[in-house]
């Protein structure tokens, strides 16, 4: 389901011609947004405006399902599991986790997708727009070249070049970068030999170079120490959470903000290393409707 609704679309939702439809973006009175000379509304705010233009009686929303969606990230990982939040878990890279949130099949998504001057913030505005979303930093980690035991002479990008490397499913923020980086460098996947299986999480992808299937792939630096890998950084990047509103304050996730801040998460990460816990609960977006 895409997360715009074309003119068509909002006249159907609303029950009325396109024409009222335009006069409405025109007069400001519904959200809508210009992108290539077309009016684009956002479905998660026009569902705000909507409620938020109710009358009679208020009737509770449907209570979340308590799944945390998006990346898989090895620490938060084991937060979730160590806090006995009681959360389930479905990992399919930052832009799943996106829809999964938009859809309200989750609680929380966990994102690190790279923007130009920053992270999430932009991604998760044009998914979700305003809608009352807690955007809650947990990291800064480092994103670089994972090599299986041997492949000390990796040391670039331009040294894949005929190398057997793994690569992440296409809703991986990871794989969108690397896509990018491939590009930068003037790369296409024909100059590799890929592995014909897609890693699903971080860790089968450090699992896969450990085991020495493919030679090089795009992960984590806090997974090289403990699967004997080598590592060449490239990035660093912002671990987020994205989590409704209505759902940050109910017990299975305060146990979690609870372990967050607590020494024992900071012991743990440091025992992974790649970790900066530095801006740990800082809230770089709090969507405004509720």
């Amino acid at each position: 389901m895409s997360q715009y609704l074309t003119t068509r679309e909002l006249a159907d939702l609303l029950r009325i011609g396109e024409r009222k439809a335009y006069d409405l973006a025109s007069s400001g009175e519904v959200p809508c947004v210009r992108a290539m000379g077309k009016l684009l509304f956002p479905r998660a705010e026009i569902i705000a405006w909507l409620n938020a233009s109710r009358s009679g009686p208020q009737v509770a929303e449907p209570p979340l399902p308590p799944i945390v969606a998006g990346s898989h990230d090895p620490l938060l990982d084991w937060a979730l599991r160590e806090s006995g939040s009681g959360l389930a878990t479905y990992y399919d890279g930052s832009f799943d986790g996106l829809t999964r949130l938009s859809e309200r099949s989750a609680q929380a998504a966990v994102l690190h997708i790279h923007e130009d001057g920053g992270f999430n913030t932009k991604s998760l505005r044009d998914s979700l727009g305003e809608a009352p979303v807690i955007l809650y930093e947990v990291a800064r980690r480092e994103r670089g070249l994972l090599l299986a035991p041997g492949a000390l002479d990796i040391r670039s990008f331009q040294d894949l070049k005929s190398r057997r490397i793994i690569l992440r499913q296409d809703s991986a923020a990871s794989q969108h970068l690397f896509n990018a980086q491939l590009e930068a460098h003037d790369l296409t996947y024909d100059d590799f030999n890929i592995f014909p299986g897609r890693a699903r999480t971080e860790e089968e992808l450090a699992i896969a170079l450990h085991d020495q299937k493919a030679e090089a792939g795009f992960g984590l630096g806090a997974l090289a120490g403990l699967y004997n890998l080598g590592f060449v950084p490239t990035h660093s990047e912002r671990l987020d959470l994205a989590i409704w509103r209505r759902s940050f304050f109910d017990p299975p996730m305060q146990k979690l903000m609870s372990l967050l801040r607590s020494d024992h998460f900071t012991q743990r990460a440091r025992e992974f290393g790649g970790y900066d816990l530095s801006g740990l609960g800082t809230i770089h977006h709090n969507g405004a409707s509720g």
